[in-house]
């Protein structure tokens, strides 16, 4: 499908600019172009036309990037995928941005999402649905689905995605794409729109493990403005082969395999069996704490979206209401704007969130997480990562799950753990079914991250997916 430019990954595009034999402008131009000739996929919000950056000296000068459209850009449209913040310019940058642009990165725009974050598909956008360029009529995932189209169709070389349930990992497996999630707090959140403050993180999508460890070696790190951020020690430069020849061991969950298509459980035994193979020692756990996950997640998370989303109320944030009406017609009008799985889930809050249902749901989903967060962290004891799919079952066709919700929500049983524990994860692609990519994620203990890109990325070599869209 691809070459020249666009068939190189980012760290080889890195080399070549640094190395003189590429120009920053002609590699940010031969994107842009491929970004007009593919509109039909909507991944883009807003594209952006070259800007130098100044930064010469940076370790990444040079090489274009995209940013989901929920992380703050100076002086750059930045929607959530919103009509509520369809016209809202941020007055600063994110930290993860600001890293990047001091690493010499140019954007090459904003990308299409689930609206706030909240989807696992990429249908709900106010500005239409991301398609996937395996097949522009299945959704691509979501929320991240325009940072993930962008890498999987060559419109980026990689993207910053963010994940508060899967939304990296999610559009990661269903675009045959690379999708981390780092450890809670090894990537500030500063400049990030907030959905679910306990459980959204910025992270990266890439064509390899390689290209998402450069990028995250450069945007990882403490932050003054986020206090829930810590240091990090420097990615390794030796991705990939700490485990080269070595010996280590994954668990498996069979308790969750219920949940899984036939298309999915062939694709994915079929590693387990080559991993097998090669030396890797697989072994069966229960997790009890497993059978409410998603239920905590969901309350978790619809909770915390309810108190971030009072913000937008007409006055501090969204359109501007009438003065002259009375202040609850005023904020029920503007909040009108919301799409519907955003009124959803904020109605959804709301009522876990009252007074008589506080400790029924809320308190009890947070009891839930931190029996599930003591569990896994005892189990990464005997174990380097946990392997599961991706997700349970292959892209669905646009507009198929509309009238379904409960089995959208039911798509992220096999993400969400990372997400509840904090601990990072990541998505890669490993068989192809029915033309379609599958995912398989490896979960690790927390703050070892570079562990488990080197995990990935061994594992990875040895599965030796092969495969892109013909788009």
């Amino acid at each position: 499908m691809s070459s020249g430019i666009i068939s190189k990954g980012a760290r080889q595009l890195v080399d070549e600019l640094q190395g003189g034999s590429l120009e920053a402008s002609k590699v940010f131009e031969t994107y842009r172009k491929r970004i007009n000739e593919l509109t039909k996929l909507n991944a883009f919000i807003t594209s952006l036309e070259y800007k130098p950056n100044a930064r010469k000296e940076g370790s990444l000068y040079g090489l274009p990037l995209a940013i989901k459209d929920n992380i703050s850009t100076e002086g750059i449209r930045t929607t959530c995928a919103s009509l509520m913040l369809k016209d809202y310019m941020p007055p600063y940058d994110a930290t993860a941005v600001a890293k990047l642009k001091a690493a010499g990165v140019s954007i090459l725009g904003k990308t299409n999402m689930d609206e706030f974050g909240m989807g696992s598909s990429g249908e709900n956008s106010a500005f239409g649905p991301t398609r996937n360029p395996w097949d522009i009529e299945r959704v691509p995932g979501g929320s991240s689905s325009g940072s993930a189209v962008a890498v999987s169709a060559r419109l980026s070389p990689a993207a910053l995605g963010t994940d508060t349930g899967g939304s990296i990992r999610a559009p990661a497996s269903f675009t045959g794409t690379v999708g981390f999630k780092p450890s809670y707090g090894y990537v500030s959140r500063y400049g990030l729109i907030a959905y679910a403050n306990s459980l959204e993180q910025i992270g990266v999508i890439a064509r390899t493990v390689d290209d998402a460890a450069l990028i995250f070696g450069v945007i990882r790190g403490k932050d003054r403005f986020d206090s829930t951020s810590t240091d990090a020690k420097p990615v390794s430069s030796n991705t990939g082969r700490l485990f080269s020849g070595g010996h280590f061991k994954g668990a498996l969950l069979p308790q969750l395999s219920d949940l899984v298509s036939k298309d999915v459980r062939e694709a994915f035994d079929s590693s387990v069996a080559k991993l097998d193979s090669e030396g890797i020692e697989f072994a069966e756990e229960r997790v009890e704490e497993l059978e409410l996950a998603l239920k905590s997640y969901y309350v978790v998370a619809c909770c915390e979206a309810t108190t971030n989303l009072a913000r937008y109320d007409g006055v501090r944030y969204g359109p501007v209401a009438d003065p002259s009406r009375d202040w609850k017609s005023a904020i029920s009008e503007s909040r009108t704007m919301f799409g519907k799985e955003v009124k959803a889930r904020i109605m959804l809050g709301s009522y876990m969130l009252s007074s008589g249902y506080y400790e029924e749901y809320y308190l009890k989903a947070l009891y839930i997480r931190r029996n599930l967060k003591l569990r896994l962290l005892k189990l990464s004891e005997s174990y380097d990562f946990i392997y599961t799919p991706t997700m349970p079952v292959l892209p669905w066709k646009i507009g198929e799950m509309i009238d379904d919700p409960l089995q959208v929500y039911l798509s992220d049983a096999l993400t969400v753990i990372a997400n509840l524990t904090g601990a990072p994860a990541i998505s890669i692609p490993i068989a192809l079914k029915k033309g379609l990519p599958v995912g398989g994620q490896l979960q690790g203990r927390y703050g070892l991250d570079d562990r488990l890109l080197e995990l990935a990325a061994t594992i990875s070599g040895l599965l030796k997916f092969r495969g892109e869209p013909s788009i």
